[in-house]
């Protein structure tokens, strides 16, 4: 198995590859082992060459982004999706994300926050950004505050302990387990079990698609508050 981390560029604009590529030259066990121009050609490139992370834009001619993580998602085979997007246009980016895409960056993201985050993905876990979860789930969901009286949410909800609650509206506000462990006077393994169990419970894959749920089925509000 090779330690260095095999990423796929998928954007209909050249001129953002190349960026990108240039970037990722300088990160040691980094590697850009194919570029894409859309959802399409980038699931060709995943059936001939071994890929970790795919880092996809969403609007894309042909085949978006949306599309093609929800395709990669049920392959099975282990391969992330990173989405990098302009967070002005692109109103799909939750849609993404509910296809199975492991986080989201902004493209105005520093170099080196771009490359840590491309391993985190690899890792196993899931970006969230601080600085934007809650600008794009009040964008992508207004609805969460104000649910119909008649919605119901998930039945799994209802599987979660009140410190379980706590601990993903800490992890919806884009907190690390760090940051969560300091906040609740925790220890970081506590927290990381916590996670685990509300994963676990939820029956879902990483950090993103328990936000997902959570805002979904009205457990936490736009504040960020659990509900």
């Amino acid at each position: 198995m090779t330690d260095t981390i095999r990423v796929l560029l998928a954007d209909d604009q050249e001129l953002v590859r190349t960026g990108v590529r240039l970037v990722l030259r300088r990160e040691p066990g980094i590697k850009v082992v194919g570029e894409a121009a859309d959802g399409r050609e980038a699931l060709d490139l995943l059936d001939r060459i071994a890929v970790d992370v795919v880092v996809m834009d969403v609007r894309m001619p042909g085949m978006d982004g949306i599309e093609a993580t929800r395709r990669i998602s049920a392959r099975g085979d282990g391969t992330r999706v990173l989405i990098l997007t302009t967070f002005d246009l692109d109103e799909y980016v939750f849609g993404a994300l509910k296809a199975g895409a492991s986080g989201f960056l902004l493209k105005d993201s520093g170099p080196k926050y771009f490359a840590e985050a491309i391993r985190v993905v690899h890792s196993g876990e899931a970006i969230i950004a601080p600085s934007t979860t809650k600008r794009l789930l009040s964008h992508f969901l207004p609805s969460a505050s104000r649910r119909r009286p008649d919605a119901r949410p998930d039945r799994r909800a209802a599987l979660l302990s009140r410190r379980e609650r706590e601990v993903l509206t800490e992890v919806a506000a884009g907190l690390s387990n760090a940051e969560i462990a300091a906040r609740m006077y925790l220890s970081e393994g506590t927290v990381r079990t916590h996670v685990s169990h509300i994963l676990a419970k939820l029956d879902l894959r990483d950090r993103v698609q328990a936000v997902v749920f959570a805002y979904e089925n009205g457990l936490i509000g736009l504040g960020g508050s659990a509900t």
